[in-house]
């Protein structure tokens, strides 16, 4: 009796036993069903509670530039044409970080712009305003005034491993918001050539342009990065993009809310990674480290007893094994706040309190 009663219950209400089912519909085809998933069950392995929690407050920015006053002038349409006078616009993203109205996004996307606007992800939009730029690190921070903002919550970029799963948020071409995924490929990327100060998360999710200024988050939906640039041959994504680390965003965020400006430290000193070439001419003798190649008079550097051939291995604790490792750790120090610095002196290890200048603002070229 019972296997009787399954049989018609299988065949009858399929549904009741979470199977497949076959219905058939009035146009008199029989079509095989699953049944509905329970309301805000995920499926295995998707990402959609990540990319609803982030997604809200990630935005797109259009920019506007307005035509050159001298477009008119024909000296200027003989050097730069009809085009050189038109009108421009540009396109990224950015991340709502507090209710306060402040957003992230990148330097270069709002660069030069005489207009931002910011649309959100439930389609308001208003117009933002730059409370600073950051171009050594490409960030800018804006803010807008409106009610009721989605805020992203902000994660631990220190905390990712490579391999770890990251989702990617930006709105692409000005196609719309979109959501990307993919890996930690690498981790602490420099000398790229793109930024003073690299340390870059690489990614493999999808990232194009209109993406950047946008939200790197893991699979919480917390904030890891602000993505800013690929490399590509063809101007789309080829799997090798790159993020400002959250934690390298926040000291930005810091600096420029609280003082108007990022306030960075400087020692004044000619670094160089060690070569062989090196180490025989200075006669150094260390294995790791940052060679002091030349120092400035009356510097910090100077003035704390640096010489020209010490190899700086470590700064406030942190070891140094390289030229960005030496410039990031001296960037984050605290002008006048004295700072140990452990050097190797040809055979002997040196210890010394550093008190770290201002970094001179970046000057413009010409």
């Amino acid at each position: 009796m019972l296997l009787a009663a399954y049989f018609v219950v299988a065949t009858l209400q399929p549904d009741w036993l979470g199977r497949v089912g076959t219905v058939t519909h009035s146009t008199g085809v029989s079509l095989i069903e699953a049944p509905p998933a329970p309301a805000g069950t995920a499926p295995p392995g998707s990402f959609r509670q990540a990319a609803q929690r982030a997604s809200a407050a990630v935005v797109s920015i259009n920019t506007s530039k307005a035509a050159n006053p001298n477009s008119n002038d024909p000296w200027f349409r003989f050097f730069f044409g009809e085009r050189g006078g038109a009108p421009q616009a540009g396109l990224g993203s950015g991340v709502i970080i507090s209710a306060e109205g402040y957003i992230l996004t990148n330097n270069h996307v709002v660069e030069g712009a005489d207009e931002i606007e910011v649309v959100l992800n439930d389609s308001r939009s208003t117009r933002a305003k730059v409370i600073g730029t950051d171009p050594e690190t490409d960030l800018a921070i804006l803010r807008i005034t409106l009610d009721r903002l989605p805020v992203i919550t902000l994660g631990s970029s220190d905390s990712l491993q490579v391999g770890d799963q990251v989702l990617a948020i930006g709105n692409p071409f000005g196609v719309g918001q979109t959501v990307t995924s993919g890996i930690v490929s690498a981790l602490g990327r420099n000398q790229l050539g793109i930024n003073t100060f690299e340390n870059f998360i690489q990614t493999d999710a999808a990232i194009n342009p209109g993406n950047s200024g946008g939200a790197l988050v893991d699979v919480n939906g917390q904030l890891m990065g602000i993505n800013t640039a690929i490399y590509s041959r063809s101007g789309g994504s080829m799997g090798i993009g790159f993020a400002i680390p959250v934690s390298t965003a926040k000291l930005v965020l810091e600096g420029i809310v609280k003082e108007g400006v990022v306030r960075r430290g400087w020692i004044g000193v000619e670094p160089a990674d060690l070569s062989p070439e090196l180490m025989e001419t200075f006669g150094v003798k260390a294995r790791r480290g940052v060679l002091i190649t030349g120092v400035l008079q009356n510097g910090p550097a100077a003035q704390a007893g640096i010489r020209p051939g010490d190899v700086i291995m470590e700064v406030a604790g942190s070891q140094i094994g390289n030229v960005s490792e030496l410039l990031t750790s001296v960037a984050a120090l605290r002008p006048g706040q004295p700072t140990p610095f452990r050097l190797q002196r040809r055979d002997d290890a040196v210890e010394l309190n550093v008190t770290p200048g201002l970094r001179p603002k970046p000057q413009m070229p010409r």
